[in-house]
């Protein structure tokens, strides 16, 4: 798997056909759904399915039903071997600590609520395992009693900067609904990049192409990433003004690694 995550395939739980069609296909992470993909009836099925793909060597992330739900804690219970597991509907860091303890994995808490949004910073930093945190925007919506859209601007700079806040990678950007309207994908995905996310829950896989390329830096950013710091391995300097007049320092230059890190070049330089 990519050390920079850019697309994050959700398939369901109940359907192993589609499970393996999913880790064979292009997407950066595999998310095998326990959750809202599953019908209440099915769960246990659909558990089954997600460890036996689990057993059989699959590098695949979980999405669990909540936990202190039946069907939560069965999968606290059931589940190994995932590279990660999404936890939806996070509100306690004290829940968050005992789920993260039972799992012994990395954990990806999904804020779904007011009170979850309230709480980012302290979900965000609730336990060593917490890996990234990321809205659950149509639950959220529900629970602000807002049709979306711009209403979801304050949460979704809040999660950012508790996510950076915390030492934690750039949030990773709620499903985009519309499957067929791969324009608009790409408009919400260029706008959250811009607000401070990075990559995508995707469920579909024809909306991985358009992900990755929202996800690439252009060429002409990547050439002056390269230039900054190739000047800065050769000059030693702590700051100065580039051949753009722009003026340089750590905070561009931390920029710059960024770029090449996703740019998949200088290896190691990862921020």
């Amino acid at each position: 798997m990519n050390e920079v995550v850019r697309s994050w395939l959700y398939v369901p739980a109940d359907r192993p056909d589609r499970i393996a069609k999913a880790l064979a296909g292009p997407a950066d992470a595999v998310i095998i759904d326990l959750e809202d993909a599953v019908a209440a009836a099915a769960k246990d099925e659909a558990r089954r399915n997600a460890q036996s793909a689990l057993d059989g060597g699959a590098t695949a992330f979980v999405r669990i039903n909540a936990p202190g739900t039946d069907a939560g804690e069965a999968d606290i219970k059931a589940l190994r071997g995932a590279a990660g597991v999404r936890v939806p509907k996070c509100e306690d860091p004290g829940e968050l600590r005992r789920v993260a303890d039972a799992l012994g994995v990395p954990v990806y808490p999904v804020l779904e609520s007011a009170l979850g949004v309230e709480n980012a910073l302290d979900i965000a930093t609730a336990h060593p395992l917490v890996a990234g945190i990321s809205l659950g925007e149509a639950d959220l919506a529900a629970d602000l009693r807002v049709a979306g859209g711009d209403a979801l601007t304050w949460p979704r700079s809040r999660v950012v900067v508790a996510a950076r806040a915390a030492g934690l990678p750039s949030p990773v950007q709620s499903v985009w609904t519309a499957v067929r309207d791969l324009d608009g994908l790409r408009a919400s995905t260029e706008a959250g990049r811009a607000a401070g996310f990075f990559g995508r829950s995707v469920i579909h896989p024809a909306q991985i192409p358009v992900v990755h390329e929202v996800c690439a830096p252009d060429p002409a950013e990547t050439a002056w990433a390269s230039d900054l710091l190739d000047h800065l391995e050769t000059t030693g300097s702590a700051a100065w003004i580039d051949h753009h007049g722009q003026f340089v320092d750590a905070a561009i230059v931390a920029r710059a690694r960024w770029v090449l890190a996703l740019a998949g070049e200088r290896e190691g330089q990862h921020s």
